[in-house]
């Protein structure tokens, strides 16, 4: 775990995954990452790496790792790029445990930080979802930029008062996400299931958690596409909510499917 974080809380069973578009160079550490701290975490736990349609090496690494270790490294593969969104609802999809996690493939965070927000799940007010913060973003000022106004746009026109929306290190309990759907498949994702999240009730707190810079790949975040999807999302949600919020809590794609 990184320095000056508390000891997590053990937890039974954790399923922990990543979307991975174009991160062959990410894809052997993080796992090899994952595999030595999640012992530390939980008695449990899968790994589950989604390939959003990558045109690197990334999909036939991902299968040797998955079938390096049977049972515990899962693959779910997209044909095609069908954006961040959809690669994040897929791991939701996929996951089997009753705690779910996600970081980034691009390792900007550390496996062992979930830790935090193990911690953060076992207090006595047992929140339904832990989001993280980042402490001190490790982001190009373009990237900063956009997170900052976004995080303004969020709060005015939806009341979402949470620091890091699109911090990609969260903690859910997976009966939370039971019955919630979620209509973007882009970068608007996140923040459209913790609105949907608040709306329903659910209860959802902050840990802050360490950033660290790429070292490897590259970013896509701030592309002008992905932010004009973004954007379109932003607003199809806002109108549809102001006009009928019981259906727009309706509409998309469920988070999670039927235990069996």
């Amino acid at each position: 775990m990184s320095l000056d974080a508390p000891s997590p809380a053990r937890i039974p069973r954790l399923s922990y995954f990543f979307p991975a578009h174009n991160e062959e160079a990410n894809l052997e550490g993080l796992v090899a990452e994952a595999l030595e701290t999640l012992p530390a975490l939980a008695d449990a736990f899968e790994i589950i790496a989604v390939d959003d349609g990558s045109r690197d090496g990334t999909p036939a690494l991902a299968d040797a790792l998955a079938a390096a270790h049977p049972g515990v490294v899962r693959v779910v593969h997209h044909p095609t790029n069908l954006g961040y969104g959809s690669a994040l609802r897929s791991g939701f999809g996929a996951a089997r445990f009753d705690l779910v996690a996600f970081t980034d493939g691009d390792r900007q965070f550390k496996v062992a930080d979930i830790g935090r927000l193990t911690e953060r799940l076992a207090a006595s007010d047992a929140p339904d979802v832990v989001v993280g913060y980042r402490i001190k973003r490790a982001d190009p000022l373009v990237r900063t930029l956009y997170a900052r106004a976004y995080r303004l746009a969020n709060r005015i026109f939806f009341g979402l008062k949470v620091t890091d929306v699109d911090c990609a290190c969260k903690l859910f309990r997976r009966d939370a996400l039971e019955g919630l759907r979620v209509e973007s498949g882009g970068a608007f994702f996140s923040a459209e299931m913790i609105v949907k999240l608040r709306a329903a009730g659910r209860t959802v707190v902050e840990v802050g958690v360490p950033h660290y810079p790429r070292t490897a790949g590259s970013a896509t975040g701030a592309r002008p596409q992905v932010v004009l999807r973004a954007v379109r999302d932003f607003w199809l949600l806002r109108l549809r909510m102001w006009a009928d919020r019981s259906r727009a809590m309706r509409r998309g794609e469920p988070m999670v499917r039927p235990q069996k």
